[in-house]
């Protein structure tokens, strides 16, 4: 009785300090377990006994959209949790994911936080001593606040798309296996270890990784497309493999590329395994993609922070997959993706 009591009065806490920022939450006409959205790119679910807030990279692009509906998917599963999620504007918007991660753990509102860092050394210093149950989601976090990193393996996933993209490389007959890495913003976590299994997977399946010719391209497709130029500028003679951070980024190259005879056979490897990837492989686009299971990524996170929340002990690192999608599977890929969105 105690608990419901304290429900109530958290609910009514949290609401008039939406209301006062105009931020107030919409239910939706499920009832119990439905969803519903507000701005700020901020996505909730309906009222439980438990209140897990998940704070994502960004909800504005299609990969985190995946980890969205995990999440959502979980708060339905479970009508008696709370399932609130936000994310900043972009990729590159760190001061405004840092506010909203400021802001909710001085809130008191909520139970447990999910989180995906898009600076990690700098929420470091914002989780410092925090007490309640923080779950890392996507990207590592190195904090001893921090009890379980669920996500990829990102450097294990890119060796061993590395080894596949030489071998594709062969069978399309290049004799120089060379790769060049467009890859996301410079120094992040996740990046970094793309670019470390890239490197590993590539050298060891005999081919040659151009590590002082890296593109840094901010995890968009526009600045892919003109980090494309300068390669094809670069190297005319063409490139067998170009490695890249995302699928955004890799679909990107490969228009950048596209009509340049030098390129007509360059392996284009992207990474996440989104629904525009697999179109771009059925279409003799992108070649291949590392895919990685953001639904899962975004269930198993709630997951483990509720257990969290209840006193469980939860592994250090919760792996939800990963696979290689090429012209063989990518209809299947695509599928799957479009009934975890309901389409």
């Amino acid at each position: 009785m105690k608990k419901r009591i304290l429900a109530v009065l958290m609910v009514m806490v949290m609401s008039s300090a939406l209301a006062a920022c105009g931020g107030g939450d919409k239910k939706s006409d499920a009832g119990d377990g439905g969803s519903s959205t507000d701005g700020n790119n901020e996505q909730t679910q309906s009222d439980g006994d438990l209140a897990v807030n998940v704070i994502l990279k960004t909800t504005a692009s299609e990969y985190w959209g995946y980890v969205v509906a995990g999440c959502e998917a979980y708060g339905k599963d479970h009508p008696d949790v709370k399932v609130n999620i936000q994310g900043a504007s972009s990729e590159t918007a760190y001061d405004e994911q840092l506010n909203i991660i400021e802001t909710n753990l001085a809130s008191g509102q909520y139970d447990g936080y999910v989180i995906a860092p898009l600076q990690a050394d700098m929420v470091v210093k914002q989780i410092a001593g925090e007490q309640k149950p923080i779950i890392a989601v996507d990207t590592d976090i190195d904090a001893p606040e921090v009890l379980s990193f669920v996500g990829t393996g990102n450097e294990t996933a890119a060796y061993e798309g590395g080894k596949v993209a030489v071998e594709m490389a062969k069978e399309a007959g290049w004799k120089e296996l060379k790769a060049i890495s467009i890859s996301g913003v410079e120094g992040d976590s996740t990046a970094t270890a793309r670019l470390t299994g890239y490197e590993k997977g590539i050298t060891e399946a005999g081919g040659e990784f151009l590590k002082d010719e890296i593109q840094y391209a901010d995890a968009v497709a526009d600045k892919a497309y003109a980090s494309m130029e300068a390669v094809i500028q670069n190297h005319p003679e063409g490139i067998a493999m170009v490695v890249c951070n995302n699928d955004d980024m890799a679909i990107a190259a490969a228009r950048a590329a596209a009509g340049n005879k030098a390129y007509e056979n360059t392996i284009f490897v992207g990474f996440d395994g989104i629904q525009s990837a697999c179109k771009a492989i059925l279409d003799g686009e992108e070649t291949m993609s590392i895919a990685q299971n953001a639904y899962e990524m975004g269930y198993k996170a709630v997951e483990a922070c509720v257990e969290a929340i209840n006193g469980g002990k939860v592994d250090e690192f919760i792996d939800s997959g990963s696979i290689i999608v090429n012209k063989d599977n990518a209809q299947e890929q695509l599928d799957n993706l479009k009934s975890y969105l309901g389409q």
